[in-house]
């Protein structure tokens, strides 16, 4: 019947992207890793399903029994923090300790029975995993689109291997800035000096700093309320035409702004980015291929 095909269907894509091999043909490294898996075109898998390929494939591939990991949050990272749990229940992982990097996913976690721990009991990661909001050509991320940019940095800072995972509509071939904008977390005390301030950076200048409405979740005026984030403060998104000229730049004159607690450029802390697009399953950086896009 057409709901048992559809239900045979749903079962084949939840199956781990490591072991898809009706779908795939895998090419592997050195390391054991798929670098690149494309056997025919991806189009009749949703953005979702996608999501939940790379997801799943992250933590098949670098998470092992006995590590630290860190657990991302977001639309992406949430079938990272299933799959772990999934493998802690069959048995596959055993003795690892993870640490969330917001209220949303320690409740996800929790549920799953996955132990956890915080940066006070470990200060040292094996690996940790999560999504990004842009990816440019040096692997350089804009992330903090749900509100968790600083739990977020403060955990894959700590973390011996930084794994980004994401579908192809997250790659920027021009840079930084139009594709997703930047989220910067600031105190509430005087945050409408601190916007202005932020705004006529030089090295952000052109951008349209916008006070974060409603929920701390999602960068979309949903709500009359300034949105309050996991740590009690609040967020300005960045708007931009042009791409960022100077990501390092940028980050660094962001950082020492007083009233700025942390911003959403992840610079030079990507370890490897694991990408589903229409073709398959690619990597980019260590143990994976060059960025192509």
């Amino acid at each position: 019947s057409h709901s048992v095909k559809m239900m045979a269907f749903r079962s084949k894509v939840g199956v781990s992207c490591g072991l898809v091999v009706g779908l795939y043909a895998a090419n592997r490294n050195t390391f054991g890793r798929t670098t690149f898996m494309q056997k025919q075109p991806q189009s009749t898998l949703s953005q979702e399903e996608l999501k939940k390929l790379v997801g799943y494939k992250a933590v098949d591939d670098y998470v092992k029994s006995g590590m630290v990991v860190g657990l991302g949050t977001g639309s992406t990272a949430y079938y990272a923090v299933e799959r772990v749990g999934q493998k802690l229940k069959s048995g596959e992982l055993k003795n690892i300790i993870c640490i969330p990097t917001s209220e949303r996913t320690k409740d996800q976690a929790t549920s799953l029975g996955i132990p956890l721990t915080t940066l006070n009991e470990k200060s040292k990661l094996d690996v940790a995993i999560d999504g990004a909001d842009d990816v440019d050509k040096g692997l350089n991320l804009i992330k903090g689109g749900g509100g968790a940019l600083l739990r977020e940095k403060m955990v894959e800072a700590a973390s011996g291997t930084f794994i980004c995972i994401v579908d192809e509509s997250k790659l920027s071939s021009k840079g930084l800035g139009p594709g997703f904008p930047l989220p910067v977390e600031i105190t509430p005390f005087c945050h409408e000096h601190t916007r202005r301030v932020i705004e006529n950076l030089p090295s952000v200048k052109g951008c349209k700093a916008v006070l974060r409405m409603g929920s701390a979740a999602n960068n979309k005026p949903d709500g009359d309320n300034i949105a309050v984030t996991d740590n009690g403060n609040y967020i300005v998104d960045l708007f931009f035409t042009e791409p960022i000229k100077d990501v390092e730049l940028a980050a660094n004159e962001l950082k020492k702004t007083v009233g700025v607690v942390e911003h959403g450029i992840f610079e030079g802390m990507t370890t490897a980015v694991i990408v589903a697009g229409k073709s398959g399953i690619r990597v980019a950086g260590q143990g994976g291929e060059k960025p192509w896009w």
